[in-house]
């Protein structure tokens, strides 16, 4: 069998995939001991706080260790896996540990030519002997209580001497039990043979008692009160979900933004019927053929000129050194819901990018988080988000803002309603905006200016081409 040395053992530590993070939790192991890897090979899937990411091994060779089991959450820095660079066969599978040997009774001599051996430190240097047991003498005792009795005279016996309890027969394994357990050995009944008490006589001890029916209390003495009653879990009418991973990071971000920005939110109901037959025009151009065109994506751009037309509303509160940040490029964060959780990846330098460009960008961002592979870089940097609720069949919301932004959009549903259009009452396509705005930022005339172009655009989509 091949040995392993420590220098050909290179060990993989939990990098810090994403800016911050501390720890990350290991979902699915690739590889297992005894396999062959090689540089830039996936060995492991683990979740972050803001996405599921794939670990490549950084080298070549056989694995020799998985440290942590799948679902064991570990810090960042500590090694997740061994490997040996050195090229050996893997090693072979070890047996289980060998029971502890019991050793031989007490009144037992050691055998011939046998050398005590205490496990790990190899062979002792000098022979033992054991001692022996410590015991009364009935002879000797009975002696000395009759020369005691005379001479306190005439035969008068003294008071007996407490007897010599004789130390019980029990193996160490047993004995540690005891221990562990609070059990005095000296009053628990063998069963072994020669007297020696066993595990099974130890948890004989301990065990309850049969209950014994009570003559009842006299009327004077009061019972004590009962114990609360301990609540108890019904899995079948219950059930508890951990909170780890993206959505613990999300809860965190969502509980720090309210409670540090002052949010304000206001409200615009827009007639998007013209937006609706542009989006059904641009599914017929040659220039979007396979590409995502959808509402959204003229929403997103509506979103982006209205931002170019007020620049004051993209930047960010920067409490340590109490400076404004005016942002002059905008990533645009799309709010998409996963199996994880909500993740809210963004458009990196979205107000760049034509029609069909911000298209391709918004499909690829969707696809990528549906499949739980949405990189943490996706999601860093934002600096105004969109979330579409009206996927959903609601009318609107007041969203939260994402730590670090200034503004967030919230789409409702679009349904088709009465409307006054053109001095007559007529059916039409309308949906609710809400803009929340961290309000330290964005005052209610800059605010209210960037949902009525917005609002503007959507109601004569015309206008992207003027004011673009």
């Amino acid at each position: 069998m091949t040995t392993m040395t420590e220098a050909s053992v290179r060990e993989f530590k939990m990098p810090d995939v994403g800016e911050g993070l501390t720890e990350a939790e290991i979902l699915k192991w690739y590889v297992q001991v005894g396999d062959t890897v090689t540089d830039g090979q996936v060995v492991c899937e683990v979740e972050t706080a803001k996405a599921a990411v794939e670990l490549p091994i950084p080298y070549d060779g056989v694995v020799r260790e998985l440290r942590f089991a799948e679902g064991t959450t570990v810090d960042v820095g500590t090694a997740i896996i061994a490997v040996d660079v050195s090229g050996g066969a893997a090693p072979e599978p070890t047996s289980a540990a060998p029971a502890e040997p019991a050793p031989a009774p007490a009144e037992e001599a050691e055998p011939k030519g046998r050398t005590p051996v205490l496990v790990g430190y190899g062979v002792a240097v000098s022979s033992t002997k054991r001692r022996p047991r410590k015991g009364p003498d009935v002879a000797v005792a009975a002696a000395a209580q009759a020369v005691q009795a005379e001479l306190n005279g005439h035969g008068a016996a003294a008071p007996a001497p407490a007897p010599v309890k004789e130390r019980p027969l029990a193996k160490p394994p047993v004995r540690k039990l005891a221990k562990d357990l609070g059990v005095d050995l000296t009053l628990v009944t063998p069963s072994g043979p020669d007297g020696i008490i066993t595990r099974e006589d130890v948890h004989a001890a301990v065990a309850p008692a049969e209950p014994v029916a009570e003559a009842p209390a006299p009327a004077a003495v009061s019972a004590p009160a009962p114990a609360p009653a301990v609540a108890v879990y019904d899995s079948a009418r219950e059930t508890r979900v951990p909170v780890k991973g993206v959505r613990k990071a999300t809860a965190q971000a969502m509980i720090g933004s309210a409670f540090t920005a002052p949010h304000v939110t206001e409200f615009v109901t827009v007639d998007v019927t013209r937006t609706m037959k542009l989006v059904e025009e641009l599914k017929q151009d040659k220039e979007f053929q396979g590409l995502r065109v959808n509402p959204l994506l003229l929403i997103a751009k509506a979103l982006l000129v209205a931002i170019k037309r007020n620049p004051e509303v993209n930047a960010s509160w920067d409490e340590a050194a109490q400076e404004i940040v005016l942002k002059h490029y905008v990533n645009l964060g799309i709010a998409a819901a996963t199996p994880r959780g909500l993740i809210v990846p963004n458009i990196k330098d979205a107000q760049d990018k034509t029609l069909p460009q911000l298209s391709s960008a918004l499909g690829e961002l969707v696809t990528t988080a549906r499949e739980g592979k949405t990189s943490p870089a996706a999601m860093q940097g934002g600096t105004v988000t969109i979330t579409n609720v009206g996927v959903f069949g609601v009318d609107t919301g007041t969203p939260i803002l994402n730590p670090g932004e200034s503004a967030i959009l919230a789409v409702g549903a679009i349904k088709l309603q009465p409307w006054v259009h053109n001095g007559k009452v007529k059916p039409r396509q309308v949906t609710t905006l809400a803009l929340s705005f961290d309000h330290r930022l964005v005052d209610g005339e800059l605010g209210s200016k960037v949902l009525a172009d917005i609002a503007a655009i959507l109601e004569q989509p015309k206008r992207l081409i003027s004011w673009a």
